[in-house]
């Protein structure tokens, strides 16, 4: 233990010397943040003094001080919402009582991922990389009306970096359980043409957890990231690019309990994906236009070989899901005077195989989108509407099935006043849905001497959001606080017809209600450093997460997910981060016990600290700057979980260091 204390002790040793030699006795005026552009709830750039929704930016500066290295780990550690967290990368990511789907096919989540404005095609956050990304745009509540089915807890829009000076940089490091990783990136901007890129690789042994044992196969063997955005821009109002974005982890370790590992399962994921797209506007900017066609990817294997078989189930033979998307994108928006208008057509294809029932599904889903804002009483008066209708066609190809359509119409209505350039209050009613899956629509098979029929009259699972929030932003200051209901209905569950048949029907309506908190503040600005420092929370805290069939709480929801520390930052590459993440308890199924149906148990808190610094040591204009940087993760060596038998590792240590040119 004393080791972590001795690392951040030399790594916070010169940050605090070189902050304290660069008081200044001026003090730096910042733009507020209201002026900050944003895309992701509108899908045009705007400022977030005319968003209505309540809506969070992860900024490049706090993903770089972050010890995260994928987007599952950075939001875990920022406490956005519930948590489910496996060994071998895989993660479900939680936003206000809904979460992720983290096989494959992300048209069955409740919270939607987004890469650069489409659909990334997975729900498990642990498949996009951190080392590319400009920001992370997370809309609280749903954005079925921007981007359709899935999206009912929340929209998680990750934006990739784009080339704006010329730049190189080589990074590597080693760590705790063997831990080995390096990167190699850069940017570029040369006569219209930019780039922005990255390649990394990283591997891991088994890790100890915070009671000291060891859980056996949690390693993984290699794990590849690459993330290229370029583009070319043919005039000063027409750009074209191209983006590529791939992960692939070969023989992350699949131990299963940690009461009963089995030594020598494994998995192999990966997801990759291709854009093409073009933008453009007239000479003014009153007109814009975007189209765009991507194709990608997504792949899960896992192997269960029979040497080591605690559980009785490994076969040998191995387990495949393949998910195959393919889409397009068509937008334009024009301002006319006080109003903006923008609409749209979106279009996905999915075609899905598994090695498991249903062995071959796949779906179509055209969209067309209008959304409207208007600003009145010069710009105080915020007004924000939205309509989308949704087509989709599943069929189940292998077993025996049909072809199945339905449709549905989403709206959203939004109001924010500005009585003062500093303060907003808003408020928004929303919509969200899930569309049923193929074959709960289609199916009719017999697994297992049981016969199974998809259900044609079933209705997606849907949400009725509202929400009513204040904003304060004065210089370094920004400050948030929401309070929202959710009234969840028609949860598709499984049922049996009077014949014995398995089915499915809408059975099962659900309320979820809270606060969201978000504050920070640069105390360095009325001391007159030059110096960032900034204290900072960020906290949801639920006031109702009920199953209205049962009248008990919701399984897998805790009542409280907050982030807070405290970040001193020179700007210029050296800083000094410490963050709690704390989550409350939850009620969930203990699968564990071997017993079925699985009994409920309670799964006590997660308190997990971080400390990670970083220190620009050189910097040379011929030979380039070198950074050090140290990493303390689960600081206090905390025995947790975010699933029952899966213990999370124990206090690890890593240390980098970086050439930038």
């Amino acid at each position: 233990m004393k080791k972590s204390y001795y690392l951040g002790v030399i790594l916070f040793v010169p940050l605090f010397t070189a902050g304290t030699s660069a008081l200044s006795q001026e003090t730096t005026t910042q733009p507020t943040v209201m002026d900050e552009v944003v895309i992701t709830e509108s899908r045009i750039e705007e400022k977030r003094r005319a968003v209505t929704s309540n809506l969070t930016v992860i900024s490049q500066e706090t993903i770089e001080q972050s010890p995260s290295r994928d987007l599952a780990e950075l939001l875990t550690e920022l406490g956005l919402g519930h948590i489910q967290k496996y060994p071998g990368a895989l993660t479900s990511i939680g936003v206000r009582g809904f979460r992720t789907d983290t096989h494959g096919n992300d048209l069955q989540g409740k919270v939607l991922i987004l890469l650069d404005g489409r659909r990334a095609g997975t729900g498990n956050a642990a498949k996009i990389q951190t080392k590319n990304i400009a920001r992370v745009e997370v809309i609280r509540g749903p954005g079925a009306v921007q981007y359709g089915s899935a999206g009912i807890g929340g929209v998680i829009n990750v934006i990739t970096k784009t080339g704006t000076k010329n730049s190189l940089f080589v990074e590597g490091g080693y760590g705790t359980f063997d831990r080995a990783e390096g990167t190699i990136g850069g940017t570029a901007l040369n006569n219209g043409f930019d780039f922005a890129g990255t390649v990394s690789y990283y591997n891991i042994g088994d890790y100890d957890t915070g009671s000291g044992d060891t859980y056996e196969n949690t390693g993984i063997d290699d794990q590849i990231s690459t993330s290229l955005h370029g583009g070319y821009s043919f005039s000063e109002n027409h750009r074209v690019g191209l983006i590529f974005t791939g992960f692939k982890v070969d023989g992350a370790g699949s131990s299963g309990y940690f009461s009963n590992p089995d030594l020598d399962d494994y998995s192999d994921k990966s997801n990759y994906s291709l854009d093409t797209k073009y933008t453009g506007s007239t000479t003014d900017k009153n007109g814009q236009w975007m189209a765009r066609f991507f194709f990608g990817k997504d792949k899960n294997k896992w192997l269960s070989p029979i040497l080591s078989n605690p559980d009785g189930w490994d076969t040998g033979i191995p387990s495949e899901n393949d998910t195959d998307q393919m889409g397009a994108q068509a937008q334009y928006s024009q301002k006319l005077e006080n109003h903006t208008l923008t609409a749209g057509f979106d279009w996905i294809d999915y075609d899905i195989d598994n090695t498991y029932s249903p062995e071959d599904t796949s779906y179509s889903n055209p969209a067309f989108f209008l959304l409207g804002k208007g600003s009145y009483f010069n710009n105080s008066l915020i007004t924000n509407l939205g309509l989308r209708y949704d087509w989709f066609e599943v069929e189940v190809n292998e077993p025996t099935g049909r072809t199945e359509e339905q449709s549905r119409l989403t709206p959203k209505i939004g109001l924010a006043w500005l009585p003062t350039e500093n303060l907003k209050l808003r408020g928004q009613y929303a919509q969200g849905f899930m569309m049923p899956s193929a074959d709960q629509l289609a199916i009719n098979t017999v697994s297992y001497g049981q016969q199974i029929v998809g259900n044609s009259n079933l209705d997606p699972e849907k949400s009725n959001t509202y929400e009513g929030g204040i904003d304060y932003a004065w210089n370094s200051l920004d400050t948030s606080l929401t309070y929202f209901y959710t009234k969840f209905e028609d949860k598709i569950v499984t049922t049996y017809l009077p014949n014995g048949s398995q089915s499915w029907d809408n059975i099962g309506d659900a309320t979820v209600a809270g606060f969201e908190l978000e504050a920070s503040y640069d105390l360095g600005q009325p001391l007159n450093w030059q110096w960032e420092l900034r204290p900072y929370i960020n906290a949801t805290f639920l006031t109702e997460y009920e199953d209205e069939e049962t009248g008990e709480d919701l399984l897998y929801v805790g009542d409280t997910s907050l982030s807070t520390g405290l970040v001193t930052s020179n700007g210029n590459g050296t800083f000094c981060r410490f963050n709690l993440a704390y989550y409350g308890n939850q009620t969930v199924q203990d699968w564990e016990s071997g017993i079925y149906p699985a009994p409920e148990y309670e799964l006590g808190t997660a308190t997990v600290a971080d400390l990670t610094a970083a220190w620009k040591f050189i910097e040379n204009e011929q030979y380039g700057d070198f950074t050090v940087r140290g990493e303390i993760q689960n600081l206090f060596d905390k025995d947790y979980a975010f699933v029952k038998g899966y213990p999370m590792p124990g206090i690890s240590f890593f240390l980098s260091l970086r050439w930038d040119y």
